[in-house]
């Protein structure tokens, strides 16, 4: 999550119970646009959060240590992940986000340096991807310990996204000399992550791609209506997938590692 996105920040809301956040516009911060650490409780909706495509580590809201969080009814354009969320981070709920550009909607990134992460029932809903570098991600770091649990993403319309669906437990942040080797023995356990009413277009061919742990294996995923089409017309995508168990129905591309 955000793994750059440092001082200065546009607004930085800590240990806020009771927040209500609603109506406002952001425009063009340095860096992440809206920061969100051990609140609960909280509402945040009907936002507008604009950076140009290309600013890097403009995430639109970053999210740790809290939890019971209501999302909803935003448009969050910027240079990276429109929504983050980190560790220590429970019962969010995120409705009705359009996200594009940016790099979509993401849990993490978990586990850097060995980190412990725990993130668990996160429930993303009726969100549209609109040019987005990537759709539902997950990205953690070898090396890391914990879990994400217990996630769910259902009815997402997809407009020309680059990476639909996608977990990736081999993330570095574009720096390879940190990306762990098979050596590393500990990943952070995926578990529980349901998608359900995916449809629309990629630009890429692998729709779905699903990069798990060779030391710890993503399970319990469950994959159902979803409708992955090519961007240029045709009907050439695929699904990828290394080390993930569980199961699908109704999807196209098929994925080769979940069972009918």
């Amino acid at each position: 999550m955000g793994d750059l996105c440092v001082e200065p920040k546009a607004l930085c809301l800590a240990n806020c119970n009771g927040l209500e956040l609603k109506g406002l516009t952001h425009v063009d911060s340095p860096k992440c646009h809206i920061s969100i650490s051990g609140c609960n409780n909280s509402i945040i909706s009907n936002l507008h959060i604009l950076a140009p495509e290309n600013s890097p580590n403009t995430d639109g809201i970053d999210i740790v240590s809290s939890s019971h969080l209501h999302i909803s009814d935003s448009i969050i354009q910027t240079g990276d992940d429109c929504i983050a969320i980190g560790s220590e981070t429970s019962w969010i709920n995120i409705t009705g986000i359009t996200c594009g550009p940016g790099h979509g909607i993401s849990i993490g990134s978990l586990g850097k340096d060995g980190e412990i992460a725990r993130v668990e029932e996160i429930h993303v809903r009726n969100c549209t991807f609109n040019g987005s570098l990537n759709g539902a991600r997950i990205k953690t770091w070898q090396g890391g310990k914990g879990y994400a649990r217990n996630i769910i993403f259902e009815e997402i319309p997809l407009i020309e996204v680059g990476n639909p669906i996608i977990i990736d437990q081999y993330y570095c942040n574009g720096d390879h000399t940190k990306c762990a080797t098979s050596a590393e023995k500990s990943a952070v356990a995926v578990t529980g992550v349901s998608y359900r009413g995916f449809h629309g277009t990629s630009t890429t061919a692998a729709a779905i791609s699903l990069n798990c742990s060779n030391t710890v294996a993503c399970t319990g995923i469950v994959m159902e209506s979803i409708d992955i089409k090519s961007s240029n017309g045709s009907n050439d995508t695929f699904a990828f997938c290394i080390n993930a168990h569980g199961k699908q129905s109704g999807v196209s591309p098929q994925v080769p590692c979940l069972t009918p």
